[in-house]
């Protein structure tokens, strides 16, 4: 299996995009943003995550973050799709969810090629991560994380997104802790 764009390095800040499958939007109701939150809050508080920004649109999710004290971020990231696949599918499947008709079969759909016996597939396989390797890099990514909902045209100015670090770094009031940077 091929190395290029996973996290390997213990104890080194990594770029990450996860994305849906086929870009389904699923994360457009608020009881899957909060799925989601609250995921990274607890691999925060019981995974070694440390989180420096994040950004989460409606079908992918931008962060900004390392495993720490040894644990591979590839591990953390591993155990958070796993889990986070479980809960999305049991948002839809037991909450009110208009759009379940057209997204269960894609999610299904999504499980043919595989090997191992599973029902839904949320997420695409892997992660895009990019190991951070200087301040611009990592100047470039904030400013590309807190300025996707912007270029999406869904606030005009980032820390007007609710589920976006830019809210942290602006002092405002925010859904997820995470470590500012003062790198500016």
């Amino acid at each position: 299996m091929s190395t290029k764009y996973k996290a390997t390095e213990t104890d080194t800040a990594y770029f990450i995009t996860i994305t849906t499958v086929e870009w389904i939007d699923v994360f457009t109701r608020l009881n899957q943003k909060y799925a989601i939150i609250n995921s990274l809050d607890y691999c925060q508080k019981h995974k070694e995550l440390e989180i420096y920004a994040y950004c989460l649109m409606s079908n992918h999710l931008h962060l900004l973050c390392k495993g720490i004290n040894g644990v591979l971020l590839s591990d953390i990231m591993k155990d958070f799709k796993k889990f986070t696949e479980k809960k999305i599918i049991e948002n839809i499947l037991n909450e009110p969810e208009s759009r379940k008709e057209w997204m269960l079969p894609l999610f299904k759909k999504a499980c043919d090629h595989l090997k191992r016996d599973q029902t839904y597939k949320v997420w695409q396989n892997g992660y895009h991560a990019e190991v951070t390797t200087s301040n611009w890099f990592i100047k470039q990514k904030l400013n590309y994380i807190h300025q996707n909902p912007v270029v999406e045209k869904i606030v005009a100015y980032p820390e007007d997104y609710y589920f976006s670090s830019a809210r942290n770094y602006a002092s405002l009031s925010y859904p997820l802790q995470v470590e500012v940077l003062n790198i500016f």
